[in-house]
């Protein structure tokens, strides 16, 4: 798996907003969800490389499409 950077949360929930996950709730931890998938997304600045390269992997996306949504 290439590298992903830790990146912000926000900017990760935005990105998945856009390749159509919602949020379903908020808290410590951010959940969204596709109506198939559900994710959850920590409130860490920034994510660690490795958490965001499994939330990634889950919601279905390869690390090159999920950087064209940043």
């Amino acid at each position: 798996m290439p590298k992903l950077p830790g990146i912000n949360h926000l900017d990760a929930v935005r990105a998945l907003e856009k390749s159509g996950f919602r949020i379903a709730r908020q808290g410590k931890h951010i959940v969204m969800t596709d109506s198939v998938r559900i994710l959850t997304i920590p409130r860490h600045n920034p994510v660690n490389a490795y958490t965001m390269g499994g939330i990634v992997r889950d919601a279905g996306l390869t690390i090159a499409d999920f950087r064209k949504l940043l």
